[in-house]
C-alpha cells in the first residue's frame, strides 16, 4: 500500500509524541494536528488494518515495525531538511513548516544529495 502525505505525517507524529510521552493514544493525535477524533479515528483503522500500528486494549498505539520505517524516514527527512533551509538564513518556525512539505516530495536520490552537501556542514 502506497502511503500518501498525510499518512506519513500521521506515522510521524506518532513517532514524535512516543519520544515525548511514555504512550501515544488516539487524543494525543488529535490535539497534535487539532483534527476531529472521527477523522483520526479513520487514518487509525486503516492503519490497524495495512499494519502500520497497533492499538492495545488501553488504546495506547504503537507502530509496527513497518509504521516505525516510514515515520523514522520522514521524521529523519524533516530534521534534516528543516536544519538546511536553517542554515541557509531561513527562520526555525518557517525552516520547519517548510521542511514538512518538502520531506514528502524530494525523491531519495535528491535528498541524499542535500543531506551529503550539507551534513559537512553540522559537524564543524
Amino acid at each position: 500500500m502506497q502511503i500518501k502525505e498525510s499518512g506519513e505525517d500521521y506515522l510521524e507524529s506518532i513517532l514524535i509524541l512516543s519520544k515525548k510521552q511514555e504512550s501515544v493514544r488516539a487524543t494525543d493525535i488529535c490535539n497534535y494536528f487539532g483534527h476531529a477524533r472521527a477523522s483520526v479515528s479513520v487514518v487509525l483503522k486503516h492503519f490497524r488494518e495495512s499494519g502500520y500500528v497497533v492499538v492495545d486494549e488501553n488504546k495506547i498505539i504503537s507502530l509496527t515495525d513497518k509504521g516505525l520505517e516510514i515515520a523514522e524516514r520522514m521524521y529523519d527527512r524533516h530534521q534534516t531538511i528543516a536544519n538546511i533551509f536553517m542554515q541557509l538564513g531561513v527562520p526555525e518556525d518557517i525552516a520547519k513548516k517548510d521542511a514538512c512539505r518538502v520531506e514528502h516530495y524530494l525523491s531519495d536520490e535528491t535528498y541524499a544529495a542535500m543531506k551529503k552537501h550539507f551534513l559537512p556542514l553540522n559537524k564543524s
